[in-house]
């Protein structure tokens, strides 16, 4: 639903995509941006890296300080879908998402008012694909696996929804949404 990627705001920050690419592969992970998203605060999460990594520090605050840099924009055809698909169906979210800074997102974004219910990882500490968070939502909103479609761009999700019951589309780079749904008889 949105284009978020840390390199929209660090590819102005590093003389070289090599550089940046160790920083974030290295330092600044998607590891460690996870325990963020599974509810640590994005205060104590920037000091441990600085604490770790001083020589960066400066780079590693940028990280949640520009943050919204790297919410480039939402995925308009995603979007689009999600309003046709509001019209036949309750739609829920489930996210990694920091509870800090999703906030920020859905101020930003008007598509979240389309939600019946969203979880947010960080408001839960848990994450996909951890089962839990996917049973979480199923009984907060009532819902029944074998009932619900998931759709993600993470397989490792992917197969833990499919392992619960649910069906599921694995979102890559070249998926064309809208024939996925289509095939399913969903659009």
């Amino acid at each position: 639903m949105v284009d978020w990627n840390p390199r929209h705001m660090y590819k102005d920050v590093f003389e070289n995509n090599s550089e940046m690419e160790h920083f974030l592969t290295h330092i600044c992970s998607d590891d460690w941006n996870l325990q963020q998203d599974k509810g640590r605060s994005l205060s104590e999460g920037t000091k441990l890296l600085q604490d770790k990594f001083p020589k960066h520090r400066m780079k590693i605050q940028l990280f949640y300080d520009q943050w919204e840099k790297m919410l480039k924009s939402d995925i308009p055809e995603n979007v689009a879908i999600l309003r046709e698909l509001k019209e036949k169906y309750k739609l829920y979210g489930l996210t990694n998402w920091s509870a800090e800074t999703f906030p920020v997102a859905l101020k930003r974004f008007p598509f979240f008012k389309y939600f019946d219910g969203i979880v947010v990882s960080g408001e839960e500490k848990m994450v996909k694909p951890d089962e839990d968070i996917f049973n979480l939502i199923l009984k907060r909103y009532n819902l029944e696996a074998k009932s619900c479609l998931f759709i993600d761009d993470s397989l490792i999700n992917v197969n833990t929804a499919e392992k619960l019951g649910f069906s599921t589309i694995h979102v890559q780079e070249k998926t064309d949404l809208k024939n996925e749904l289509s095939l399913l008889g969903i659009l």
